[in-house]
């Protein structure tokens, strides 16, 4: 016989907090670790941190299935062999390697990457951010949340600390949850949009438009992500997922 658990709204809502819960914990211990290494290090170079973050950046994507991509994004200037510099590594059925990036502004394919969401929230408010759902042309090609720390030595941003969760594999992770509470249920970011639902008409990256949806989830879009709840006038109960800056959207 099979038996089937049914859950409450709130008890999925803390669920999915707890999953995001163990990739924010991975992503400290990376920042402290990081943190230590500069706050020891006078004159810190590419050739000299690049083993400290692989050594977290492949440890991780090996042992955790949702991360895809993790690493660090050091601020302009921050290395004296590398002015502009992204280690990252990637994870995927062909084993674990090291994201190729273009580092010279005179190329025409360069991208300035203080000017993308994961970076500018972290060095604007000095706490983690969650960017996305959104397709992450730089690594995946796919649809993405990224999940970025800022590392900081005496109040001097140093760079970001990060990680790529693919939404495909979130949606195997979070829906069972999602149908066990036998309404449909949505994961929206702080703006609305989409990370996965139990409509299909709900795609992730796609914006929720409710009314009083923008307004209910304002709390969340704060430097530190405020508890909250409430109805809309459609009937929709949105409740917070913890202080990850995700919410349900729940009914009608």
């Amino acid at each position: 016989m099979t038996t089937t658990t049914t859950l409450s709204a709130d008890q999925v809502a803390e669920r999915v907090a707890t999953t995001f819960d163990g990739l924010f914990a991975t992503i400290d211990d990376w920042r402290d670790g990081l943190q230590a290494h500069l706050e020891a290090d006078a004159g810190p170079t590419a050739a000299s941190l690049d083993p400290v973050v692989e050594a977290g950046a492949v440890s991780a994507l090996a042992a955790d299935g949702l991360i895809t991509g993790s690493g660090f994004v050091a601020a302009p200037g921050l290395l004296s062999d590398a002015h502009w510099h992204l280690a990252w590594w990637l994870g995927g059925d062909a084993g674990i390697r090291r994201l190729a990036t273009i580092d010279d502004p005179s190329n025409e394919q360069f991208r300035d990457y203080t000017t993308l969401e994961w970076w500018r929230f972290p060095a604007r408010t000095g706490t983690r951010h969650l960017t996305g759902p959104y397709v992450d042309y730089v690594c995946t090609d796919d649809y993405t949340v990224t999940i970025t720390t800022p590392v900081s030595v005496g109040g001097t941003l140093l760079g970001v600390v990060g990680m790529d969760v693919l939404v495909d594999r979130l949606e195997r992770e979070l829906l069972p949850l999602l149908r066990a509470a036998g309404v449909p249920i949505a994961i929206v970011n702080a703006s609305g949009r989409v990370v996965t639902a139990t409509d299909p008409r709900r795609e992730p990256g796609s914006m929720l438009r409710l009314e009083g949806l923008d307004a209910a989830l304002a709390p969340l879009r704060g430097p530190v992500p405020s508890a909250m709840s409430g109805r809309l006038p459609g009937g929709a109960e949105v409740i917070a997922c913890g202080d990850t800056s995700l919410a349900l959207v729940v009914g009608p």
